[in-house]
């Protein structure tokens, strides 16, 4: 197996590469953008996520012996075609926004310019990355706001694509997660991990009982012992006897979690076990996080919803040719060009953004140009560089994007935080001469 992601891609972009070489406007000076048309339905701000991975990608997007004779041999590609790609490295720049900020509808979150040839074979990448990545970032941070500072568990492992598991994890990091229980996202990127046991373990000892001393002993008396698998409050009977009022947490994965919630932190407190957490997990979303707020519940480990994008597996992101030269050459002026579909309008120029803030730091609006802008004191420039002729300049640890997220989340208004339908938290306002 090949760790190119050249192949990572759509028959269709080769097809486009063909013709462009054929006709000669291949090395014509191009610019994409990649944006949202607008947001998911009651979604007030989009998350930046998957910039890393991409840049990853982006660097290993090459075509090798193996890439290229299965190019030939299927027809996809001709002998100029595959003369091109066999030296193919991305030579151009790429701006975006820096990843864990938010995004609002029309915010070129990434800009691609280069030559056509080299720029339109990576749309399919970019948006794979992304369009997962920012779905899960978006989800995981509605999540994140609902829980108003008790930490979260990622643990979809199990419900996603393995792949996919360990971007999701990733996504969810950045947006505020506190743990995973992936290993790979772990090793990969270094999310602390964390996970005790299943029900299955439960069931393997011949009593309930049985199974606490085992992971008691295995793990200390910190640890949380899962006190769903038969009768709720029998086990936590259990656990305190076992574990002593020095246990670590509890973890409630069924019923109506509300009451067994208030149920159990009062039985934990009658045994004396008063600082023993109570973490509450299965088919958990936003909305079921946010009923929960006025329980005595320590955290929350989430799964299907969060791999999911909480109903919104995709950003729903566009990769958008916005200008090119008329002709080959560094130097050719660029002309906008935009599409005129019903219902998918384009907006040609090479854009640039700001974001708008009052001399408070709350985020007033978004601004989006087709001129360098001229920031006040109070506004953010959006646009970083990523790649600086074919050079990879954007790489970061991912605490700092964990950190970016945290300081853009704070500068929205009190309505972004709002889980009820809506508008976006601030407007996308389009300098005259975008249009």
């Amino acid at each position: 197996m090949t760790s190119s992601t050249g192949l990572l891609t759509d028959h269709y972009e080769l097809t486009m590469l063909r013709g462009a070489l054929r006709i000669g406007v291949a090395e014509r000076r191009a610019v994409f953008e990649v944006f949202a048309r607008h947001l998911p339905n009651g979604r007030r701000y989009g998350v930046v996520a998957g910039t890393g991975r991409l840049l990853d990608a982006v660097a290993r997007f090459r075509f090798g012996p193996e890439e290229l004779g299965f190019l030939r041999e299927t027809g996809v590609a001709d002998e100029p075609t595959l003369r091109f790609l066999e030296s193919y490295a991305f030579g151009g720049d790429i701006w975006g926004y820096a990843e864990g900020d938010c995004y609002f509808p029309g915010s070129p979150i990434l800009v691609v310019e280069g030559t056509f040839a080299e720029a339109v074979v990576l749309e399919t990448l970019c948006l794979s990355v992304l369009n997962h990545d920012c779905a899960i970032a978006s989800a995981a941070s509605r999540m994140v706001n609902a829980a108003g500072g008790r930490p979260l568990i990622e643990m979809g492992s199990r419900r996603t694509h393995e792949r996919a598991a360990v971007a999701s994890a990733r996504a969810a990091y950045i947006a505020g997660f506190e743990f995973t229980s992936n290993l790979r996202a772990g090793y990969e990127y270094r999310v602390p991990t964390s996970g005790t046991a299943a029900h299955a373990f439960t069931l393997v000892h011949d009593s309930e009982r049985d199974a606490f001393v085992t992971q008691v002993e295995t793990l200390g008396t910190g640890t949380t012992l899962l006190v769903d698998t038969f009768d709720v409050e029998a086990a936590v009977r259990k656990a305190v006897e076992v574990a002593g009022p020095g246990l670590g947490a509890v973890r409630i994965d069924s019923g109506d979690l509300l009451e067994v919630a208030r149920r159990v932190r009062a039985l934990l407190d009658s045994l004396g076990a008063t600082k023993t957490r109570i973490v509450v997990s299965g088919d958990l979303d936003e909305y079921s996080i946010a009923a929960l707020a006025a329980t005595p519940v320590d955290g929350y480990g989430v799964g299907t919803s969060l791999v999911t994008g909480s109903g919104v597996p995709t950003a729903a992101l566009v990769y958008k040719l916005v200008a090119r030269a008329l002709e080959a050459g560094d130097t050719a002026p660029l002309r906008p060009v935009a599409k005129r579909s019903v219902g998918k309008p384009g907006r040609g120029g090479r854009k640039w953004a700001l974001r708008r803030r009052d001399d408070a730091g709350t985020a007033l609006s978004e601004l989006v140009t087709t001129v360098t802008p001229d920031p006040g004191p109070d506004d953010r420039v959006l646009l970083q560089p990523l790649v600086r002729g074919g050079e990879i300049v954007g790489r970061e640890p991912l605490a700092a994007a964990r950190a970016r997220h945290r300081e853009s989340v704070a500068e929205l208004p009190p309505y972004a935080m709002q889980l009820s339908r809506g508008y976006p938290a601030i407007s996308t306002v389009f300098a005259p001469d975008s249009d």
